[in-house]
């Protein structure tokens, strides 16, 4: 029997037409996949499947290699925001390179005819109209070995449009890495001032083994202040955790030091499938029943959630829409208290007044601004006489005031 995949019998035209006809189904595809990852992105559906963002979901349950999640993505974002690029993907307008070309140029007034000038465009001759259209000011001259080992993007799984980073880190043998990475000259100072310090323990002044113990001193550091890691901790007193979880969310060190050691440094969230989400990043302790439900900060009752399952967790219990609206608040709450640290206010000052200023109507943070600083105004003098900043006393107090 004929293979599959053996086409030597065909003749040249059939040959011809069966490759037009898949070149067309893989175009169709394309665009039907650029829609379906969208769609899965924008309901956040990765986080259910134990994965913190879309690109692990597209590498670790799709088996997409990472570069190619990385552009599938970024296209998938440009096509919901710009629906006209699906069409162009589908009929073989646009090819998914040259999406990414046009995806940060691409605004309401210009995408379309954006996409109609780069239609059957070679990436060649797109990156010509771009340059065009956008032009970029003189590279310096610049002449340097490339490295012939294959390079590994060390991407950290956060937002895909961010611009991929310099540090490359390539394979060379078992075990063995080498290591690429621009440095400030503050850096290269401390790695020569470290390696200087250490020749008494590394005669040979090895980079790697500075790197490696410079590492084991940062890690100690870290773990310490993350997980309250140390190698002689305190007893703690009975009844002392239950005491401070009824009256606080503060997760107690003994506490955060089990949970540590029991959940292995990794995000805890476990899918329905059982899968257990990856990310070692951007981890923070979670109540398992919310605090706000009477959660309390004991080992069982707590664990550890990457940043993305902590916030799904939450929408979970109380709502999207509810979260959101509590995320927004935060946020605008944030900005306030650092426009009112630019104008002298202490963190103290600053805090209390947004606190307190929080039941005030307020639709915009220029409202949310002038109920604060109209609770400061109630509670200090404007300003003393030297102008030195906000006076801590009453204005029956301040020596100022006459």
């Amino acid at each position: 029997m004929t293979s599959t995949y053996s086409l030597a019998h065909l003749p040249d035209h059939d040959l011809l037409d069966h490759l037009a006809a898949l070149v067309a189904a893989d175009q169709q595809t394309t665009a039907a996949l650029l829609a379906h990852l969208a769609e899965v992105d924008a309901r956040a559906l990765y986080l259910p499947a134990a994965c913190a963002s879309m690109h692990v979901y597209c590498v670790r349950v799709l088996h997409l290699s990472e570069d190619a999640a990385y552009k599938r993505i970024r296209a998938a974002r440009a096509a919901r925001r710009f629906p006209a690029i699906f069409a162009a993907v589908a009929d073989g307008r646009l090819h998914l390179a040259a999406v990414i070309l046009l995806a940060p140029h691409l605004t309401d007034e210009t995408a379309d005819e954006l996409i109609a000038a780069a239609s059957h465009g070679s990436k060649a001759e797109i990156e010509l109209l771009l340059a065009q259209r956008y032009p970029r000011p003189d590279v310096p001259a610049l002449l340097q070995p490339l490295p012939g080992a294959v390079q590994v993007d060390q991407r950290a799984p956060g937002p895909v449009d961010a611009a991929p980073p310099t540090t490359k880190v390539a394979p060379l043998a078992p075990q063995r890495f080498a290591l690429q990475v621009t440095i400030g000259q503050a850096t290269h100072d401390k790695l020569l001032r470290a390696q200087a310090l250490l020749r008494h323990r590394v005669p040979s002044g090895d980079l790697d083994q500075v790197i490696d113990r410079a590492l084991d001193t940062l890690l100690d550091d870290l773990e310490r202040k993350k997980f309250a890691a140390t190698h002689r901790p305190r007893a703690t007193k009975a009844g002392a955790a239950t005491k401070a979880g009824a009256a606080t969310r503060r997760v107690p060190n003994d506490v955060k030091r089990a949970v540590h050691a029991r959940d292995g440094e990794q995000c805890a969230f476990v899918s329905e499938d059982g899968d257990r989400c990856t990310e070692r990043g951007f981890l923070e302790f979670d109540h398992v029943v919310p605090f706000a439900r009477g959660g309390q900060p004991t080992v069982p009752g707590t664990r550890l959630l990457c940043s993305s399952h902590n916030q799904y967790e939450a929408d979970r219990s109380f709502g999207s829409a509810f979260m959101q609206e509590r995320r927004a608040r935060a946020e605008m709450e944030a900005d306030v208290t650092l426009g009112l640290r630019g104008l002298g206010w202490t963190a103290a000052e600053a805090r209390h007044a947004v606190a307190q200023s929080a039941h005030l109507p307020a639709a915009t943070i220029e409202d949310r601004m002038r109920a604060a600083l109209g609770v400061l105004h109630v509670r200090y003098t404007s300003r003393c006489s030297d102008g030195a900043g906000p006076c801590w006393q009453t204005t029956t107090a301040c020596s100022s005031v006459s």
